[in-house]
C-alpha cells in the first residue's frame, strides 16, 4: 500500500508541475502602434496622475513607448485562439499559450505582427533545476531572539534588524523623520506567503500601506502562494515590530507584484518582469525592488553568457533600463553565484546602465562569499554598492517568528528601503542623481571595483550632500563645468560667463579645505590646486550674487 501511494503521490505532483510550466508559450511581436486609440496628448487614459508627476517632476517627456499596445491588435490575435497572457507597451508585444500549430500561422499572417518566438521547447527536453535567485540563499531554522543582544541608543529599538541598517548609516534619516511617508515601492518577486498574516506587516495593513498585487504568472491568481521569498524580502523595508524588526522604510506604501514562477526558471518570466514594472509605472511607484537574477534556464537554449551581460541584450535589462528611464529607481540584486568558477559574475537585469544593483556583505562589512561580481561584459563597474546580505534580518515564512537569511535577494530590498528614505528627503532630485549620491558618498568610491563596487553607504552622508546642492532649473544655474570628471592630472574648467565665483572644497567627510574667487581669466589657479589633490571624491561649491551650484568631483 506505502509504494502504491508513493507511485500515486508521484503522478500527482509531476501532473501539478507539468501542468503549470506553460510548454507552449510565446512572444509575440508586434510592427507598430498605428491607429491606436490613445495618445501622447491625453495620458491620463494610460498612465495615473502619480505617474504623470513622476514624469513632470523630472522632465521626462512622453514617448511612443509610453502607450500602450494597440487593443485592436490584442483582439485579432485572441480572435484566432490564442489565450492572451500579458502584454507589454514597452516591448510591443504579448505572451501567449496555445498548443496550434495552425492559430500560430494564423498570428503570423496578420500584417501587423512581425514575429513569434517560442519561450519554451518540449517538456522532455526539460532539465527542472533550483531557480538561480534562490541558489547559495538559506535561512536559518534558529528563530531571532526580540532583540540581537547588541546595545542600542536610538529612537527606534530596531531589535535583529539594527545591524543593518546602522551598517548604512540610516538610522539618522529615520530619526529626523524620513521613514518612507509618502513613497510607494514595489516588490517583484516570486510570492508573498503569510503576508496577509505575519506580525510583521500588521502596520502596513492597519495603515493601508499595501496599495494592492497583481498576478504576472498566473492571470488573475493570488500573490500570496507558492513562495514566502517576497515575504522576507518585503521583512527587510516594511516590517515594523519594535523590538524584533524594523525594515529600513517602514512607513512607505508598497505593490505586491509576482512575476516569477517559483517552480521552474522560464524565458517567459523576463517578459513577466518587464510585464510588471510596466504596471509598476503605470500606478506612479518611485522605486522597484527586484530581487531576481537571470542567467541560466530550465530549457539550455535560452542559457545567457557572460557577453550577453553587456546592459543591452536581455529582455528584462532592456525592460529594467526603461523603467530607470521613466524616472523609477530600479534597485535589483547583483546575485549569489560569485563562488562559481565558471560563472561568477551578476545576472541580468543587475547588468542594466541605469540598474541599482546591490551586492552582499556581513555584519561586519566583509563581502559575502557567493556576492555576484562584474564587470559587465562591456567593462562596467558592478555591484553598484553593497548592503547586508548575510545573516540579514527577516521574517519568517508562514509563523510570526523572525529569523537570518543569506543573498543578495536581502542586500537588495534593504538598500532600497534606505534609498528611498533619502529621496523622500531630497524630492527635488530625479532617480538617478539618489543613485550616484548614494555611490559616491560610499566607502569605496574613490577607487571602486569590480567585487565590492562604490563600497557601503553612509546615507547620513549622502543626505548631507543633497542637500548642499541647488537644483534649480535652467542654464544660469550651471556657473562652470569641469572635465573630464573623474580626472586624474589634468583639468578644464569652462565658465558659462565672465563673473567672478566664489570656490570652496570639501572632502567627502564634509570637512573644509579651501575657499577661493576667481573669475575665467583666472582658472588655471583653480586647475593647479584641483591636480594637487590626493586621490578621493570632493565636493566643489561654486557661488555667485544670485546663484550655487555643487559639483562632485573624482581625483583618481
Amino acid at each position: 500500500m506505502k509504494a502504491i501511494f508513493t507511485l500515486f503521490f508521484t503522478i500527482i505532483i509531476f501532473q501539478l508541475v507539468s501542468g503549470q510550466i506553460a510548454p507552449d508559450s510565446y512572444f509575440v511581436q508586434f510592427t507598430d502602434k498605428n491607429n491606436s486609440p490613445y495618445n501622447l496628448n491625453n495620458p491620463e487614459a494610460f498612465l495615473t496622475q502619480r505617474a504623470i508627476e513622476r514624469r513632470q517632476n523630472q522632465l521626462i517627456p512622453l514617448i511612443e513607448n509610453d502607450l500602450p499596445v494597440n487593443p485592436s491588435y490584442l483582439d485579432g490575435v485572441a480572435q484566432t485562439g490564442a489565450s492572451l497572457l500579458f502584454h507589454t507597451k514597452w516591448l510591443n508585444g504579448v505572451t501567449i499559450e496555445t498548443t496550434s500549430q495552425s492559430v500560430l500561422d494564423a498570428i503570423a499572417a496578420l500584417p501587423y505582427v512581425s514575429s513569434i518566438k517560442s519561450l519554451v521547447e518540449e517538456p522532455l527536453k526539460q532539465q527542472i533545476k533550483n531557480k538561480v535567485y534562490f541558489e547559495n540563499e538559506t535561512v536559518s531554522d534558529e528563530v531571532r531572539p526580540e532583540n540581537s543582544g547588541m546595545k542600542q541608543t536610538t529612537v527606534f529599538d530596531y531589535g535583529s534588524g539594527f545591524t543593518q541598517i546602522n551598517q548604512i548609516n540610516g538610522i539618522p534619516l529615520h530619526e529626523a523623520g524620513y521613514r518612507g511617508q509618502g513613497m510607494i515601492i514595489a516588490i517583484l518577486d516570486g510570492g508573498f506567503i503569510a503576508v496577509e498574516s505575519h506580525i510583521a506587516f500588521d502596520s502596513l495593513w492597519l495603515n493601508n500601506q499595501i496599495l494592492g498585487t497583481k498576478d504576472f504568472v498566473h492571470p488573475g491568481g493570488s500573490v500570496f502562494t507558492e513562495s514566502s521569498h517576497g515575504t522576507s524580502v518585503l521583512s527587510t523595508i516594511g516590517s515594523n515590530i519594535p523590538g524584533q524588526l524594523i525594515g529600513t522604510a517602514p512607513k512607505a506604501s508598497f505593490w505586491l507584484l509576482r512575476s516569477e514562477y517559483v517552480i521552474t526558471e522560464h524565458l517567459i518570466e523576463e517578459y513577466n518582469w518587464v510585464s510588471a514594472a510596466e504596471f509598476a509605472d503605470s500606478v506612479g511607484v518611485d522605486v522597484i525592488n527586484s530581487s531576481l537574477g537571470y542567467i541560466d534556464f530550465d530549457y539550455p537554449q535560452w542559457n545567457h553568457t557572460y557577453e550577453d551581460m553587456d546592459g543591452s541584450s536581455n529582455v528584462v535589462t532592456i525592460g529594467a533600463d526603461i523603467a530607470a528611464s521613466k524616472g523609477i529607481l530600479v534597485v535589483n540584486s547583483a546575485g549569489n553565484s560569485g563562488n562559481s568558477s565558471s560563472f561568477p559574475y551578476i545576472g541580468a537585469p543587475a547588468d542594466g546602465f541605469n540598474v541599482f544593483s546591490i551586492g552582499a556583505v556581513d555584519g561586519t562589512g566583509e563581502r559575502a562569499s557567493f556576492s555576484s561580481i562584474g564587470p559587465t561584459y562591456d567593462g562596467r563597474i558592478k555591484p553598484d554598492v553593497m548592503a547586508m546580505g548575510q545573516g540579514t534580518a527577516v521574517a519568517a515564512g508562514s509563523t510570526d517568528n523572525f529569523t537570518f537569511s543569506n543573498g543578495t535577494s536581502f542586500s537588495s530590498p534593504v538598500m532600497a528601503g534606505m534609498a528611498t528614505c533619502l529621496w523622500q528627503a531630497n524630492r527635488s532630485f530625479n532617480n538617478l542623481q539618489i543613485k550616484e549620491a548614494i555611490m559616491l558618498t560610499s566607502s569605496n568610491a574613490s577607487t571602486p571595483n569590480s567585487t565590492f563596487g562604490y563600497g557601503i553607504p553612509d546615507f547620513f552622508l549622502a543626505n548631507s550632500t543633497l542637500t548642499s546642492i541647488d537644483t534649480g532649473e535652467g542654464s544660469q544655474k550651471r556657473l562652470v563645468e569641469i572635465f573630464p570628471n573623474p580626472f586624474s592630472s589634468l583639468t578644464k574648467i569652462h565658465f558659462y560667463d565672465n563673473r567672478s565665483l566664489s570656490f570652496s572644497l570639501f572632502d567627502i567627510q564634509g570637512r573644509f579645505m579651501f575657499q577661493v574667487e576667481l573669475d575665467a581669466y583666472q582658472a588655471n589657479f583653480l586647475n593647479r590646486k584641483l591636480n594637487e589633490l590626493k586621490q578621493g571624491v570632493y565636493i566643489l561649491q561654486v557661488q555667485s550674487a544670485d546663484a550655487m551650484q555643487a559639483i562632485r568631483l573624482i581625483k583618481n
